[in-house]
């Protein structure tokens, strides 16, 4: 997934969880404006949330969050530019 993404992922979040406590839900859909103006981008997003994690259409925040953050941890040759050995 695009880091663009990820960050706007972890945006919307937040705030949602900022506004409306720790059991909020959303679906992919809240990442994006009601129009159709970035199809692969949202194509992106459907994939990862419908085939790659098998969720349901609503989902807890705290839990999208976390996958995306976990996601980022699992490769950390994806953070710097260290050289594998």
């Amino acid at each position: 997934m695009r880091t663009g993404l990820k960050a706007k992922i972890i945006q919307v979040c937040d705030e949602k969880i900022a506004k409306n406590g720790d059991n909020v839900g959303l679906s992919f859909y809240a990442f994006f404006a009601n129009k159709n103006d970035d199809p692969e981008r949202l194509m992106e997003a459907a994939h990862w949330w419908i085939m790659q994690h098998q969720l349901n259409h609503f989902e807890k925040a705290t839990k999208i969050k976390a996958l995306i953050l976990a996601q980022a941890d699992e490769r950390p040759d994806l953070k710097h530019n260290t050289p594998r050995r």
